[in-house]
């Protein structure tokens, strides 16, 4: 479980900072205050969990792909 939510921490932080890298650097509390305004593809403030989600359930698929694959060959 804690590496799930560490996991899950990283793509937030990750993705937070991959696609609002000079916000982050130039001014993050006033970033932080307008989420609550926020459009992103009309998601609004839910914006940067439904991203980290989609993203951390596409690793996971990958994730017991890899597992799944490795156990096949390993028999």
């Amino acid at each position: 479980m804690k590496k799930e939510i560490i996991l899950f921490l990283s793509v937030f932080i990750f993705l937070a900072l991959g696609m609002h890298f000079k916000e982050w650097l130039d001014h993050p509390l006033s970033h932080i205050e307008a989420l609550s305004t926020a459009g992103a593809y009309g998601i609004g403030a839910f914006h940067p969990l439904v991203f980290t989600i989609a993203i951390y359930l596409i690793l996971g698929l990958f994730r017991v792909l890899f597992k799944y694959i490795k156990k096949l060959f390993n028999r």
